[in-house]
């Protein structure tokens, strides 16, 4: 594998408890008593929906979580049986072109995950099901599910429902009609991953929440229609950032798309927001775009699983993911 040396960003989106896939420190953890959630909705400003709370504010140890099987005959990345993360080195991998084939596939086969995954949005569904099948589907492809034991992640996908900004465990909720449910599907594939996300629409979702999905859609088609090589990785954040700004959005900076290859997670970081980083695109770089919008604030809430984040004030989130492929004359989807 070719290498491009590049400084580490002065603010890495990741913890230093080792928890989070690509968090920034200032996640903060609920401090009020959780609101008990039952079958009524919500009515507020941000529209008519079920806000999820956690069940409880006493710590949570995910790893003692049961997990599905993996067949011996299924390929592990490194961290699968240690629960150890990505190793974050401070370079930018170049996929070489006798990888790029590899690459390709194990992000066709996230797609193909993904659209399983939404033929599933039905109301009384549990996301733990999805989890399930989704789990099945990609070990039957001969692929494992890279969130499973990464940094002890106990789940195959992540689902995160309506206030939940992302790495929602998949659990025994059903979906109610009018949810909005983000997917988010990583398979490891002959030595390389495919990262992709969507969020979904649930029975009868209100206005509110299909312009905020529409939006954040758009703000993810944008921001792929200006890449290509030398681009800087901030117009990703501008371009993002204006459109979500102008539909009265805000942009959460919880969270970035990061580098994606043989390492489940590696530089560049890809900030979403407005941001002035260093980094030029280049051929054969690999990343993942995934902005998050918000209806209200953009902070975040870590749940006291170390997992779950929520937003701040209730209001819904949603988000959409592709994954990148920079070339010589401009970008190539490895997810679409």
């Amino acid at each position: 594998m070719l290498r491009v040396k590049l400084i580490l960003p002065n603010r890495c989106y990741f913890n230093n408890r080792g928890r989070s896939f690509h968090a920034r420190t200032t996640i903060q953890s609920p401090r009020r008593s959780p609101i008990q959630v039952n079958a009524a909705h919500n009515n507020n400003r941000w529209g008519t929906f079920q806000r999820i709370m956690p069940a409880s504010l006493a710590s949570i140890d995910v790893k003692s979580m049961p997990r599905r099987a993996i067949p011996s005959s299924i390929v592990k990345p490194y961290y699968a049986d240690d629960g150890s993360s990505s190793k974050w080195e401070s370079i930018v991998p170049v996929i070489s072109s006798d990888a790029i084939p590899f690459l390709k596939q194990a992000g066709q086969l996230a797609r193909e995950i993904l659209e399983i995954g939404r033929e599933m949005c039905q109301p009384g569904i549990t996301t733990d099901r999805i989890d399930e099948v989704l789990h099945e589907k990609i070990v039957e492809k001969g692929a494992y599910p890279s969130p499973l034991n990464y940094s002890g992640f106990p789940k195959s996908v992540c689902t995160s429902v309506n206030n939940i900004i992302a790495h929602g465990i998949p659990d025994n909720r059903e979906l109610q009609d009018g949810d909005i449910i983000n997917i988010d599907v990583t398979v490891f594939l002959n030595g390389y991953h495919g990262d992709t996300s969507a969020t979904f629409l649930v029975g009868n979702v209100d206005d509110l929440g299909r312009d905020l999905v529409r939006r954040t859609e758009e703000c993810l088609e944008k921001a792929l229609a200006i890449c290509g090589p030398g681009v800087a990785l901030s117009e990703i954040g501008s371009v993002i950032s204006d459109h979500a700004e102008a539909a009265g959005y805000s942009v959460s900076e919880e969270l970035s798309g990061h580098g994606i290859g043989e390492e489940f997670h590696c530089l560049p970081l890809i900030y979403h927001h407005r941001n002035f980083e260093d980094g030029i695109m280049t051929p054969g770089m690999t990343f993942t775009i995934e902005p998050v919008l918000c209806q209200g604030s953009p902070m975040g809430v870590m749940w006291p699983d170390n997992w779950t984040i929520s937003t701040v004030d209730g209001a819904r989130s949603a988000q959409f993911e592709h994954m990148v492929l920079v070339t010589d004359n401009g970008i190539e989807l490895l997810t679409k």
